[in-house]
């Protein structure tokens, strides 16, 4: 059952093709994070971070753990454990209280930070040293997310941007330990996804008992609120995102994240916003970085620069590199098109 996530069905396709279609399904766990804050704010009780973080993760691992059957083994239990605290038992509670104290818009630039943080902490766990193009792509998603949402009347509670910072560290670490650990030989990324949110949920079910408890009133609209998170934003969207970091370079992936508050801010115009000509901007800034991060670096070693006097430089072509002169035929050999002997 667990290969069916791994694997796609179908006819061969090349390499480009693949890799397109891993960045699309990869894209729809943070297509669906970007539904967390509208669901959050209009459908779940305040005041319950973490019974949501809980509801979210602890069932849907369960279940996971119920379709694939298989458990850790060796070092894995405590490399789940750590991934499953910082992607899961951190990362949900701290998410939900950031979307509770703060504007969305605001709690969404914070989100925005992820790729500049994934590129620093890729370079200490991967010995993956950035260059300048994946470090001006996440500078440039930060900036157009926040000329979308971030407004004059943006409030920056204390509590909040702290809980958005937090969070955004976590996945970032769990990003990175991720791609670094890979997946166990025979694991699928249902499973490993599975382990985390088990392991996630199981952290988050004292702290909640102890701290929040359950919420007095659960109407309905929070019970779909609380399937959607657990489904569609939590198992789906977790196995999709871990196969799509197993497969695509860590660079490629976490500026994808940058989906989820472009789509907090597409929500908001169905439910009557607009979009003033600098946000429209800024989405379009966004959404550029996001795109460019897919592509390698532009390379402009094919060119080179001649002075052409004090008014500035003419960019030319360089010269293609010579041919290496054919070697001597060895003695007795036959050339080509040469009359037999």
């Amino acid at each position: 059952m667990d290969a069916l996530t791994d694997r796609s069905p179908g006819p061969p396709r090349g390499p480009s093709a693949r890799r397109a279609a891993t960045v699309a399904l990869t894209a729809l766990a943070p297509l669906s994070w970007g539904t967390t804050y509208a669901v959050t704010t209009e459908l779940l009780p305040p005041g319950h971070p973490l019974f949501a973080g809980l509801l979210r993760a602890l069932p849907a691992g369960l279940l996971a753990l119920a379709i694939t059957r298989v458990l850790p083994r060796g070092d894995w239990w405590w490399k789940a454990a750590v991934l499953g605290v910082l992607n899961i038992g951190a990362l949900f509670p701290l998410l939900f209280l950031a979307a509770e104290r703060l504007p969305g818009g605001v709690a969404a630039t914070l989100g925005a930070a992820q790729p500049l943080l994934v590129a620093g902490l890729a370079t200490v766990a991967l010995g993956d040293r950035p260059g300048a193009w994946r470090w001006l792509c996440g500078v440039a998603g930060m900036v157009g997310v926040g000329l979308v949402v971030l407004g004059p009347q943006a409030r920056l509670d204390a509590v909040g941007v702290l809980a958005g910072l937090g969070g955004t560290a976590a996945m970032a670490g769990g990003v990175v330990l991720t791609k670094r650990w890979g997946r166990p030989a025979g694991v699928g990324p249902l499973t490993l996804a599975g382990w985390q949110l088990a392991f996630g949920g199981m952290l988050l079910l004292p702290l909640t008992l102890a701290i929040e408890g359950v919420p007095e009133r659960i109407d309905a609209e929070a019970v779909g609120g609380y399937l959607w998170l657990g489904s569609m934003g939590g198992l789906i969207a977790y196995t999709l995102w871990f196969r799509g970091i197993g497969r695509l370079p860590v660079g490629a992936t976490a500026p994808l994240v940058l989906l989820s508050p472009l789509v907090a801010t597409v929500i908001g115009l169905f439910l009557g916003e607009s979009l003033r000509p600098l946000q429209a901007l800024g989405f379009a800034l966004a959404l550029a970085a996001l795109l460019a991060a897919q592509f390698p670096a532009p390379h402009l070693s094919r060119f080179r620069f001649r002075g052409t006097g004090p008014k500035g430089r003419e960019r030319v072509a360089a010269p293609e590199p010579a041919a290496a002169p054919a070697a001597a035929p060895e003695p007795g050999a036959v050339l080509p098109g040469a009359p037999p002997r």
